[in-house]
């Protein structure tokens, strides 16, 4: 038979049970997260841009991940990790199949991850329906870039030298033949009527890789998104013979004229955004898109995407996976006008 002694303390031991089961109960939040470290996210985080440093993509990963922390909006340590590779396709190769349920793991991407799914050569069988969208944060737009000392000093004058003979100068980009920085440097060309297939183009991992080319006399012109050259513009490094807005941009950019001014019509909008797995669970997405709207509402991202020469353009996870079926519709059509499509 139980002692009275024993008794007491089975009865003690079920009323502290009951006590941690309620205090549980009391710290999980309404949305099956848990504000006190016991639900998503338990680990740090990773913040992927699948290119080397200096890029567009670098450039975005490292300001999300630190307003993030400056913000307190994630207490969990994020960390930016440079996945480089063709452009964006080798790292989504790994992610679509090795981080498939990896919510610890997110990315930061553009255009690249339609084009690179679209385009003929080096296709990468992978797309953004092999991802969760969460947001897109920024836009940005395509620029043309020569060294400060070139004999270039408009857009006009260098294509007249290129439709001349379109292999004689070396356009270069941080991406992969047939992908984004390719599109841009092209582009103009296309619209001015020369063969796009024609000019030589020379690929990097990185917009900064290309921009070390450029400087280092190994390129002559390059195509790149315009905020990533904002620092070497402001230094008097180089010059930006147009920017492929609908108009002309603010601040740095202020006297530098759109494709359009100078009669090519090449527009060219670049979005950024964030992305998470495939099968990314239903607790971190709400997380991250609850996470993600109270960020782009912070005056500390918006002086970062101020300072870093962005323009805010935010979608949310619904709205963004909308506009990403209709842009992949424009990139097929403008692949195929340069028969580059798979």
């Amino acid at each position: 038979m139980f002692s009275f002694k024993k008794i007491s303390t089975v009865m003690c031991a079920g009323v502290l049970a009951f006590s941690l089961g309620a205090c549980s109960s009391k710290d999980a939040s309404s949305d099956g997260s848990n504000k006190e470290g016991n639900g998503y996210p338990q680990k740090a985080i990773t913040v992927v841009a699948p290119s080397g440093a200096g890029g567009g993509w670098d450039l975005t990963a490292r300001s999300f991940a630190k307003v993030l922390g400056e913000t307190k909006l994630v207490e969990q340590p994020l960390t930016v990790e440079n996945k480089p590779g063709g452009g964006g396709a080798v790292f989504m190769a790994e992610y679509a199949t090795q981080h498939v349920e990896n919510n610890d793991m997110l990315f930061v991407n553009s255009p690249p991850i339609i084009i690179n799914n679209l385009k003929k050569e080096g296709n990468s069988p992978y797309g953004y329906q092999n991802t969760t969208p969460l947001a897109q944060l920024t836009k940005d737009f395509g620029a043309i870039v020569v060294k400060a000392d070139s004999k270039f000093t408009d857009l006009k004058s260098l294509l007249e030298e290129v439709q001349k003979d379109p292999s004689k100068l070396t356009f270069a980009g941080g991406s992969a033949p047939g992908s984004m920085d390719h599109l841009i440097s092209i582009l103009p060309a296309y619209k001015f009527g020369i063969d796009p297939t024609k000019v030589k183009y020379v690929s990097y991992d990185g917009g900064g890789e290309a921009i070390t080319a450029l400087l280092g006399g190994n390129a002559d012109v390059i195509g790149t998104d315009a905020s990533s050259v904002k620092e070497f513009l402001k230094a008097g490094k180089v010059r930006v013979l147009a920017v492929t807005s609908t108009e002309r941009l603010t601040g740095d950019f202020k006297d530098v004229p759109t494709a359009v001014e100078q009669g090519v019509d090449a527009e060219f909008t670049i979005w950024r955004g964030v992305f998470g797995p495939e099968k990314m669970s239903e607790e971190a997405k709400a997380y991250w898109v609850d996470s993600i709207d109270k960020l782009v509402k912070t005056p500390e991202w918006q002086t970062e995407v101020e300072t870093q020469g962005w323009e805010m353009e935010y979608k949310n996870a619904d709205d963004f996976k909308t506009f990403l079926v209709e842009q992949e519709s424009q990139v097929t059509q403008l692949l195929e006008a340069l028969g580059m499509q798979k």
